[in-house]
């Protein structure tokens, strides 16, 4: 891409995009952060500018990516509003956090764009939901699809949707990792070791999602191609439908929206 990419906070996403950015051969970069040892050690890691000072690396910048923790977001628009102009691109991926609010906070119509990435993304297998706000056009979106591809797939979304996202796959990976952690206990009652569970279940997560992402499987396709009549499956199927297994994620993640639109009013 062209222009530099000042990315403010690297913290794991920030640093996600970093070695993503480095790794497609995007070398005009630079990243700040709170502490001068992590400083030293985003330039010793990746050979890149970095800096404690978020308004020295926003000049000049023409995507900046807001990487901090939504509770130091006000002090960040705050330090950078000066900085900041209407020619840059501003990139959010700072949770539940509108672009209303980073807009009133850096003024002077400046394009902003929100992304909720979720954990996979440091490992380069995420995906990104992805909203413009009131003065993004399609050319800002593009510049932000094209840095977040390096995480993994963006999905484009209106901005009254970014809570959804953030209930389905921003804390998507905590529902399967407590799925897992069920199975791999059940795997350990049943007489496995926890080395010999872990390594089933983690590899039966991974080839399920490949096969549903892969070969365009619907769920309900691939549920009944593995449950035969009469069968194991459907005995264990009958039992978590019994549970309210399914009905317990629809609140969950419903419960998990309505958190993030809390969230979101608490900033506005």
């Amino acid at each position: 891409m062209e222009g530099r990419v000042a990315i403010l906070g690297c913290g794991k996403i920030g640093e996600s995009l970093l070695a993503g950015l480095l790794s497609s051969d995007e070398r005009d970069l630079v990243a700040t952060a709170r502490r001068p040892e992590r400083v030293e050690e985003l330039r010793q890691r990746y050979s890149v500018e970095a800096t404690l000072s978020n308004p020295d690396a926003v000049a000049g910048a023409a995507l900046v990516v807001i990487a901090v923790k939504p509770q130091d977001i006000a002090t960040l628009l705050d330090e950078i509003r000066s900085a900041v102009t209407s020619d840059q691109t501003v990139l959010s991926v700072a949770a539940a956090i509108p672009t209303s609010v980073i807009e009133r906070g850096l003024g002077a119509d400046v394009p902003v764009v929100r992304a909720m990435p979720n954990a996979p993304s440091t490992v380069h297998e995420g995906i990104s939901g992805l909203a413009p706000g009131q003065h993004a056009n399609e050319a800002h979106v593009a510049l932000a699809e094209t840095v977040l591809a390096h995480l993994g797939p963006v999905v484009h979304v209106a901005e009254p949707y970014m809570d959804a996202v953030t209930a389905v796959s921003g804390s998507g990976p905590a529902y399967f990792a407590l799925l897992a952690e069920a199975m791999i206990e059940a795997g350990i009652l049943l007489g496995l070791s926890r080395e010999v569970s872990t390594q089933l279940v983690v590899q039966t997560m991974l080839g399920t999602a490949v096969l549903l992402r892969d070969e365009r499987m619907h769920p309900v396709e691939l549920r009944e191609a593995v449950t035969s009549p009469g069968g194991t499956t459907i005995r264990a199927i009958r039992e978590l439908e019994q549970a309210g297994v399914r009905a317990a994620f629809l609140n969950a993640i419903q419960a998990a929206m309505e958190r993030s639109r809390e969230l979101a009013g608490g900033h506005d």
